[in-house]
């Protein structure tokens, strides 16, 4: 009885997936190699060093620098010019003669023909304080109804 497990003979050649088998790593482990082998050449220089060299002189460069404070300049002094302006305008109301007619045209309302819209424009003229009887005297520029208009 034969072992089945046994090689046959080196009688014929051998198969195709045997060759395979062999050829296949060998060509991956070129390969490789090849890559390594060219990819180490890329720095390739003339790195060998001459077995007696000789000597150099030697140059030594030495840099000093001076740093000088300054002092900052003062501000300059800041003038203004200032200029005041008084203006003053003074109005003066003629008070109309009292002609004795007895008409009662001026009543304690109505003082003739100078009217002041409020105390600003009274003072603007220099008329305030104006009294009652003067020209220019009106009960709603009398706020504490004293007689006296435009009095504060």
């Amino acid at each position: 009885m034969t072992n089945p497990y046994t090689t046959p003979s080196a009688s014929g050649p051998a198969p195709k997936w045997a060759r395979k088998r062999y050829a296949l790593p060998a060509l991956a482990l070129a390969l490789f190699v090849g890559i390594g082998i060219g990819a180490g050449g890329e720095g390739t220089g003339n790195d060998a060093k001459p077995a007696a060299a000789k000597p150099a002189p030697t140059a030594t460069v030495t840099a000093t620098a001076t740093a000088t404070e300054t002092a900052e300049p003062e501000p300059a002094a800041t003038v203004t010019a200032t200029e005041t302006v008084k203006v003053t305008k003074t109005v003066t109301a003629r008070a109309e003669a009292d002609t004795g007619s007895g008409s009662g045209s001026d009543s304690d309302g109505d003082s003739g023909s100078v009217y002041y819209a409020n105390c600003s424009e009274a003072r603007a003229a220099g008329a305030a304080p104006i009294y009652r009887g003067q020209p220019g005297y009106a009960s709603h520029l009398d706020r504490d109804n004293d007689g006296v208009a435009c009095d504060s």
